[in-house]
């Protein structure tokens, strides 16, 4: 794909759009959104072999994780995804300004978080949890290239475990953030509350992290390149800061 026509895909009057919970809910508790899910939830169906679990789920859904940011005035939703027992990767703009953040498995487990902490250049950050994680992917060696599938697994609107699916369309500069340089653009469905969500090649191994779409539908993603740089870098995150002060 050419230069000019990646720019395309965000080109005047597209404006990417963050998507943790980005509806605010009004108060808490909320009763948990369903109909805007953009695919149908998957189903568990008994199975103890290959890569399923007993209850029926694969290792993809087993490592997604639901984030509820509790504010000081406000309520939202993220994805996340596990990488070891202990850790979990999301976007730094779902735990931004947190009085407390709540984490629930696939299987309604809640899970304790212990610490958190932000990157500067992308929008990344790092979830530590004082109880194990059920699974963890691994990561790609490379960036996936145009016309790769790819399967988004999150939970859109802070509702049911959800899993999509795409294609990578290219890459391009990322449109919130210029000093992060390139990001890539799939066509696979997101919606708010789906931010932090991981992005799985045809191997079930994380190529990226879903971040924001466009008025267009398509969405925009911090490739693995980028979060294994940083995951490298002991000065690239910093620890969150709570709101509560």
């Amino acid at each position: 794909m050419t230069r000019g026509a990646t720019r395309a895909l965000v080109g005047a009057g597209v404006v990417a759009l963050l998507l943790t919970g980005c509806g605010v809910l009004p108060e808490m508790p909320p009763p948990a959104p369903t109909d805007l899910v953009p695919s149908t939830a998957p189903v568990a169906t008994p199975a103890s072999s290959g890569n399923l679990s007993p209850d029926g789920f694969d290792a993809a859904q087993r490592m997604a994780v639901r984030i509820r940011n509790v504010g000081c005035n406000s309520l939202s939703t993220g994805s996340g995804f596990a990488i070891d027992e202990s850790t979990l990767i999301t976007n730094r703009h779902v735990v931004a300004d947190s009085a407390d953040l709540q984490l629930s498995t696939y299987d309604g487990r809640d899970v304790a978080v212990t610490a958190s902490s932000t990157a500067a250049l992308a929008d990344l950050a790092v979830v530590r949890t004082a109880d194990a994680l059920p699974s963890a992917p691994g990561l790609a060696d490379a960036d996936p290239g145009p016309g790769d599938e790819v399967t988004v697994v999150g939970y859109p609107q802070g509702g049911a475990l959800t899993v999509t699916s795409g294609q990578v369309i290219g890459a391009t500069t990322d449109p919130l953030n210029e000093n992060l340089g390139q990001v890539l653009v799939t066509n696979a469905e997101v919606e708010p509350g789906s931010s932090g969500s991981a992005v799985l090649d045809a191997e079930g191994r994380v190529v990226g992290v879903v971040y924001a779409k466009n008025s267009t539908g398509q969405s925009f993603v911090v490739p693995v390149s980028t979060l294994r740089q940083l995951l490298a870098d002991d000065t690239a995150f910093t620890a969150s800061t709570s709101c509560a002060g």
